[in-house]
């Protein structure tokens, strides 16, 4: 195995480096921590060594190592299962919880990004073997696959992108008013606020968007609670809260406008910037396990007329 060094080396760097680039840290806050980077990044290198082996192990009649590729498959579930887990066991201590889909959403996403690492390791030692083989000098057959490598992470990274709300909807600041004890955005009733200081809180700090479908997919997507849970989720982490454990009436909340499918939804912020809250949804994720598409069948079509 240590001939096709000229292989295997390459292959792991590419694959690697892809896995480094997937990691984001920011205020979605996964991994937000150094141990979760290291331990994610030191999957990224498993998975890389493994997607690099494949090509040296079949040619040298190694099947056995070729073997821990299915054992691989096994290992990145395992790391969806313990990311779902993690994230589980801290969602009590939100002020404003993900919710499940958003969970779901980030444990299948670096469970997919450890099988774009492999693939993108696989294709690199494969052109270089293919590149080799047909009598290329080392270094170019070397560059050849690191080439493939960075094409083949380009077109599965924008195959597993996701979009986010401004691609499926707009987004507009709504106006805050109360009917008595009842709050009102862009006159849709949410709910009851019983405290006139709350209400005077709401109408002072208080800032709200209305998210307004560009189509029967986006309604149809808007819809599933586990996205507008995911939308309240990340405004909260982004303008802050003026609440604490202890007051519900300030929790901030998404409703569904049911004549329309639109979503209004209303939060008291630290900083009750309403374009910042306008930004804040329409940068969040549409969650794979939420997104809806019943414009691609005839009977969504139809009702669609």
């Amino acid at each position: 195995m240590f001939k096709y060094g000229f292989i295997i080396v390459p292959a792991i760097v590419v694959g690697f480096l892809s896995r480094a680039s997937m990691l984001r840290v920011d205020y979605r806050q996964y991994p937000s921590y150094p141990q979760g980077v290291l331990s994610h990044l030191t999957l990224g290198m498993i998975a890389a060594s493994l997607g690099s082996v494949a090509v040296p192990a079949i040619v040298s009649n190694e099947f056995a190592a070729f073997t821990f590729l299915s054992l691989a498959a096994q290992q990145f579930r395992d790391v969806r299962s313990i990311e779902r887990q993690s994230l589980d066991n801290i969602e009590p201590t939100e002020l404003v919880q993900r919710g499940t889909a958003y969970i779901e959403d980030i444990a299948k996403a670096f469970e997919a990004r450890n099988y774009v690492t492999m693939l993108v390791s696989l294709i690199t030692s494969i052109v270089i073997y293919i590149l080799f083989k047909i009598e290329l000098p080392k270094t170019y057959s070397m560059i050849g696959g690191i080439v493939a490598g960075i094409i083949t992470f380009y077109i599965l990274n924008r195959a597993i992108s996701r979009q986010i709300v401004e691609e499926i909807a707009n987004v507009k600041p709504a106006a805050i008013s109360f009917n008595g004890a009842t709050l009102l955005i862009n006159d849709i009733p949410i709910i009851n606020i019983g405290l006139e200081a709350s209400r005077e809180i709401y109408l002072k700090n208080g800032i709200a968007a209305e998210i307004i479908p560009h189509d029967e997919d986006g309604i149809s997507t808007l819809a599933n609670i586990g996205q507008r849970q995911a939308i309240v989720h990340n405004a909260a982490v982004l303008l802050g809260l003026r609440k604490d454990v202890d007051e519900p009436d300030f929790t901030p909340i998404a409703r569904r406008n049911p004549h329309t499918g639109s979503v209004v939804m209303v939060i008291v912020a630290l900083e009750p910037d309403v374009e910042c809250l306008v930004e804040a949804i329409k940068k969040t994720l549409v969650l794979e396990s939420s997104k809806r598409k019943p414009l691609q069948s005839y009977i969504g079509r139809k009702a669609a007329d």
